[in-house]
């Protein structure tokens, strides 16, 4: 493996929307920004002089043990969507990452997100994560204000 190099604080990612991730309302399947996660990840990771191949290869898994999408505004067909990655918080065996996915051509916000990926070793088995992988990611405060909690809504009661 490579020596990593420090990962930029908020990496950008360029999607486009096909039809195929499309559903019958014309908007992109829930489960397709998961796919987005991923791949925003994956370059931020390369951007900081590592790969997924890289680090398998050296022994170490990162396993998603965590998602969570907070949807606000539906992506369609054709878009280009900019999907923001950086790390919110690093310990000795999990990297938590946080993403915003926007609207290339309007900024406007179309999702948060929060993954949390485990340090595992070959067989699986939980492993501190390596020095130089802790070097070359660093947290950083959100960018945007990921708001995953599930507020409460307001409710109508009517007395009978």
């Amino acid at each position: 493996m490579k020596p990593p190099v420090r990962a930029p604080d908020v990496s950008e990612t360029y999607v486009r929307v096909n039809y195929s991730e499309t559903d019958q309302m014309g908007v992109v399947y829930h489960a397709r920004y998961l796919v987005w996660l991923d791949i925003a990840r994956t370059e931020h990771l390369r951007l900081a002089g590592m790969s997924y191949r890289e680090l398998e290869d050296a022994g170490l898994r990162l396993a998603v043990a965590e998602a969570s999408v907070r949807y606000r505004q539906p992506a369609r067909y054709d878009d280009r969507v900019r999907i923001r990655c950086w790390v919110r918080d690093l310990a000795s065996r999990r990297i938590d990452f946080g993403y915003a996915i926007e609207r290339a051509d309007d900024d406007r916000l179309l999702a948060t997100a929060f993954t949390s990926l485990l340090s595992l070793d070959r067989a699986m088995s939980f492993t501190r994560l390596p020095d130089a992988v802790r070097r070359a990611m660093r947290p950083v405060p959100d960018p945007v204000s990921l708001q995953l909690a599930v507020e409460p809504r307001k409710s109508s009661t009517h007395a009978p």
